[in-house]
């Protein structure tokens, strides 16, 4: 803080320095008023001239020039002093327009118009005071050297790319806290398709029976009797096989209708 502070009284004491240059400029840009004496009072000699406000304004387009320039160098100098070295800017701008009103007043004509009629004597033209009529442009060293900062800063200052203000959303997305960062979702590596059989399920898997005797993946009643087994497992009984034949008698070895002959 202390060195911000002094940052700043630098900056106010450089400044209103330079009120002298302002000053020296005022005095040799400024038009002259002529005046002229008849001996008992002092007169304007062009009543209608412009040249008493042709000095306040060369005084406010020197300072406006002047306090753009030293904004220029304050914040080429120091871009980052803060708000220490911006109240030293204007502090130093209004009193560098002071400086370079009286600076310039005083190294002009005398202010003494009735003395210096006297000796220049009566029907002679003779220069009058530089003087600040409008005291309101005292303001304008300072006021432009606000501005010039402001549009310089915002233009070319440094930004903090983070801070206490920065916007945090609500819901900040899961990679934002660890997790993964969001990328395309990996899918199957593509491969040859295993061929389908029949006897089997889907993608070759075989289809386990079903305890209640049923099997197939439609719910279908299963088949009953010695090839149950095989219908369930999905496997067709061998073609050579014979075929039971349900009406026909087991034969034992004796007799049909089941008598035995004794030998």
């Amino acid at each position: 803080m202390t060195r911000e502070a002094g940052r700043g009284a630098l900056v106010a004491v450089a400044v209103a320095v330079s009120g002298l240059l302002l000053g020296l400029l005022w005095l040799w840009l400024s038009p002259r008023v002529p005046m002229i004496s008849d001996g008992q009072a002092v007169y304007l000699k062009d009543t209608e001239g412009e040249e008493a406000i042709g000095g306040d304004g060369t005084f406010v387009l020197i300072a406006l020039v002047l306090g753009a320039l030293s904004a220029a160098i304050v914040f080429w100098r120091m871009r980052r002093g803060g708000l220490a070295v911006v109240l030293g800017l204007a502090a130093g701008g209004a009193a560098a327009s002071v400086i370079g009103w009286k600076f310039g007043a005083a190294l002009g004509p005398t202010s003494d118009i009735v003395a210096h009629a006297k000796a220049v004597g009566p029907k002679v033209v003779f220069d009058g005071p530089l003087q600040l009529r409008a005291k309101s442009a005292i303001v304008v060293w300072p006021a432009a050297a606000m501005l010039v900062h402001m549009v310089l800063t915002y233009a070319f200052g440094e930004r903090e790319e983070s801070g206490e203000g920065a916007v945090v959303p609500a819901f900040p997305p899961p990679y934002a806290q660890g997790g993964p960062v969001p990328g395309p979702v990996p899918g199957p590596v593509p491969g040859p398709v295993p061929p389908h059989h029949p006897d089997t399920g889907p993608q070759g898997a075989t289809q386990a029976p079903d305890p209640n005797g049923s099997a197939g993946m439609n719910g279908s009643s299963a088949a009953t009797g010695p090839n149950a087994q095989g219908s369930a497992n999905g496997a067709r009984p061998p073609r050579d096989a014979p075929e039971p034949d349900d009406g026909a008698v087991p034969h034992h070895g004796g007799r049909p209708g089941g008598e035995t002959t004794d030998d």
